[in-house]
């Protein structure tokens, strides 16, 4: 019996060419997204569970609100970790990280620069799982001076060679024994270093100022302890550690500062979530984003209904070729049961055949997906790919299937013999309902590609405050020293070259980053956390930043060591409006000193210092330049000043290499996963448009073909192919209207959400869903006129000749 089963949906499928190749097309399509975003969804929620104690392990991450400006940062002052071992016994493990950067570092007469370097507390692999090629974990870092590298800097630095034991040089003169070598460290980890060194031995790490964050802190709890309990606790560790120092270093008790309307505390934040749901600044790296995991998913379901919906549509539009079929049967004895299975076992094999397909396109397409994504996702066909895969093609099966095999057995012997289909009108309906449910989600995409594309659009064209073009970055001229300097003046004799900054600080891309508490001096009650900058006179002139008032840092001016110029947001926080200029800050735990306070001397206009992401927060800058150089350049002969530069820098560093990038470009990077994700639905939604226009052509098909003698009568008696074309479009375009005002509201609710991740964002006019509700009648109308006009076109005779 399942032998003739087969036969006859083989032979079914044949007969039927163009609507099963738009049926295992359509299902091939919707089946290849759903993998790939499945692959995509599984690559996102696994980040950092390849720890043994993952469950267990969570971040502590500062929260503040100081005079209405929310603060939530990912570090933590030094002493957090300490604190929480020796004062909650259901903390098991605590364990700090302090970033450094990408220091030189020499072996023999080797110079190296590529490879990122952590300090971290001796006990970080006990709260870690990061797999020991060589060395003991639990030892590795008990020593100062010591350091666990990857494999991959072994290579680098050793060769082959035996690492353990070797010193490493670093530029600032220490010497680091290599106690451990790892594997590389996991692509779903939400931090990737190279070297892990022992924080034993650092100034930093002895650091008790509960008021300067700078450590990343990890905590591994008893097993079944629930952390919401310990983060209610937190509060006690504030009032004993952060309320003395406070009050030395402000003037001012905790009680105080919490009756005017602020409060500043610590989270648990689970270390499993934080690649998707963190928000606090300072991060390691660009994290995920839990709403494209819910975006993706849903484009993913709908992609699948969507084909799904295009089988129903056209098995149940074909259901008066097979009428008769099911009556003979029938009436030979074939029992409903029976004809359900047939059924089921066509919808089986058109989509298995599907599925097959569907493994070449996820194949061709996972490169390209990569590649956009920024991921590294691979078809294995290990065991839960492959269950995965057969699993989606059951699903199908039974939801493309179920309700046509049922549909098509229902029908009554004798009125399917005389040609009587009772079941029209009901099987129209839901026809109707189904295309109204598949434009609905297309438009909804469409809508939603047009918003994010006008966002894009206006990251790329918002005024920002300084001019990021023709701005050249060299990140390691710390190398250079005590030469800095002259570097930079040899540069400014260069016609090529317009000016040049020495600063740390930029405004895209990696940054130099210092937090200031400060407040207008005698009124300790408006203390707030603002950002500092450390530059010198030429940094406003060479990002173009303007100034609202005042002047700008002269070195001629000796009072200027002590001289602040502010940002407009500052001075509208502190409360002198256009009035700054001549008022005093105090600033604490200042470089100059512990407490010193500062004149302004003038005020910038705002600029856009972060990404578009956050509001302007209040920003100082001081006359106290860090390394690194900013070079405003024309853009004639670039090449030519690269190569200069290059020439210059050997006779300086020519251990260290010369290394640039273009503000510009670090701008663009900010954005890029928004970019990427863009573009990706952009790719799924003109996906998802096609396969609904598979199906629209089907079914438009099977309207002509039920509607050949109405046509042929209707032109006999003087009907045009405009007429024609007309009464078999409307019907469609009907739908697809109907579609579009279901689309719209959801579509601006979505939308509206997304775009409150901006703080700098586009308002949704009334015109993208216009256009919107124009591109889906348009390409529904061309879909369907294709058929209608091939049918209007027909000779009359052939369509009345039985008649």
């Amino acid at each position: 019996m399942i032998k003739n089963y087969f036969k006859i949906a083989w032979r079914n499928l044949v007969k039927n060419k163009a609507f099963s190749i738009i049926n295992i097309l359509g299902l091939s399509i919707g089946i290849s997204v759903c993998f790939i975003i499945m692959l995509f969804v599984q690559d996102e929620l696994s980040f950092d569970r390849f720890n043994v104690k993952a469950g267990r392990t969570y971040r502590i991450v500062f929260k503040a609100s100081i005079n209405g400006g929310k603060i939530f940062e990912a570090n933590v002052m030094p002493p957090v970790a300490d604190a929480l071992k020796n004062d909650y016994p259901e903390v098991e493990e605590a364990a700090r990280l302090h970033p450094y950067g990408r220091p030189k570092v020499m072996y023999g007469d080797k110079i190296f620069n590529e490879g990122d370097f952590v300090a971290v507390d001796p006990n970080f692999f006990s709260v870690f799982t990061l797999p020991f090629i060589k060395g003991d974990a639990k030892t590795a870092l008990l020593q100062p001076n010591t350091v666990v590298i990857t494999q991959e800097q072994s290579d680098k630095f050793f060769g082959n060679e035996e690492p353990i034991g070797k010193l490493l040089k670093f530029g600032n003169g220490e010497l680091f024994k290599v106690t451990g070598v790892i594997d590389k460290i996991p692509a779903n980890s939400h931090f990737h270093f190279d070297m892990f060194g022992s924080m034993e031995g650092f100034p930093e790490a002895k650091e008790t100022s509960w008021m300067t964050s700078n450590f990343f802190t990890y905590i591994v709890l008893k097993k079944g302890y629930d952390y919401k309990k310990l983060e209610a606790k937190l509060p006690g560790m504030v009032e004993k550690y952060m309320g003395p120092q406070m009050q030395q270093a402000m003037g001012m008790s905790l009680s105080q500062f919490r009756t005017k309307g602020n409060a500043m505390g610590f989270a648990l934040q689970p270390l499993t979530s934080i690649h998707l749901y963190s928000n606090s600044n300072y991060e390691f790296e660009p994290g995920g984003d839990v709403r494209y995991i819910y975006i993706f998913g849903a484009v993913a379901i709908f992609m699948l209904l969507i084909a799904c919906i295009n089988f129903i549509n056209l098995s149940t539009a074909g259901a008066s070729k097979r009428a008769k079929e099911v009556g003979i049967r029938k009436v030979l004895g074939s029992a409903r049961l029976e004809l359900v299975k047939q059924f089921l076992l066509e919808s089986v094999l058109v989509t298995f055949i599907a599925l097959g397909l569907s493994i070449v396109f996820v194949q061709l397409s996972l490169p390209v997906f990569n590649g956009l994504s920024g991921k590294n996702l691979k078809l294995g066909f290990n065991i839960n790919q492959t269950t995965t895969f057969l699993l989606i093609g059951l699903l199908v099966s039974v939801l493309a299937g179920m309700y046509p095999a049922f549909f098509l057995s229902s029908f009554k012997p004798i009125a399917t013999l005389k040609g009587k289909m009772s079941a029209g009108i009901k099987s129209f309906g839901l026809r109707s309902g189904l295309v109204v449910f598949q434009f609905f989600i297309s438009v909804s995409l469409i809508t939603g590609t047009i918003i994010v594309y006008q966002q894009m659009k206006f990251i790329r064209e918002t005024k920002l405050g300084y001019n990021k073009d023709q701005l050249m970055v060299l990140p390691n001229s710390w190398a250079l020293g005590n030469n800095e300097n002259i570097f930079k003046e040899q540069l400014l004799k260069d016609p090529r070259v317009i000016n040049a900054t020495v600063s740390g600080y930029k405004p895209a891309g990696p940054s130099y980053s210092n937090n200031a508490l400060a407040y207008p001096a005698g009124k300790e009650n408006q203390v707030m956390k603002t950002l500092e900058y450390k530059v010198d006179e030429q940094y406003i002139p060479t990002l173009g930043i303007e100034m609202s008032a005042g002047r700008n840092f002269s070195p001629s001016m000796p009072t200027d060591s002590l001289a602040m110029i502010i940002n407009e947001t500052a001075a509208q926080a502190f409360g002198w409006g256009s009035h700054a200029v001549g008022q005093r800050i105090f600033r604490q735990n200042s470089s100059r000193g512990p407490n010193v306070t500062y004149t302004v001397i003038g005020v910038v206009k705002d600029f856009h210092f972060r990404s578009l992401h956050e509001a302007i927060t209040p920003l100082l800058m001081v006359l106290q330049p860090e390394s690194g150089l900013i070079i405003k350049v024309k853009t004639k002969d670039i090449a030519g000043l690269l190569t200069s530069m290059k020439r210059q820098w050997a006779t300086f560093s020519p251990e260290e290499p010369f290394a640039y990038d273009f503000m510009d470009d670090l701008y663009n990077k900010t954005y890029a996963a928004e970019q990427k994700t863009g573009l990706i639905l952009n790719i799924f939604a003109v996906l998802t448009v096609l396969v609904a226009c598979m199906g629209l052509f089907g079914l438009a098909t099977y309207t002509a073909e039920q509607r050949a003698k109405e046509i042929g009568i209707r032109k006999v008696l003087g009907a045009t192919v405009t007429q024609v074309t007309r009464m078999l479009s409307k019907e469609f375009l009907k739908l697809v209207l109907i579609a579009c005002i279901m689309a719209f509201p959801l579509s601006w609710w979505a939308m509206h959400k997304w775009l409150q991740d901006f703080a700098y964002r586009i308002n949704i006019g009334w015109w993208v869903f216009i256009l919107a509700g124009i591109s889906a009648l348009f390409i529904a109308l061309f879909t369907v006129s294709f058929q209608a006009i091939k049918a209007a076109l027909t000779n009359p005779v052939k369509s009345l000749r039985s008649e």
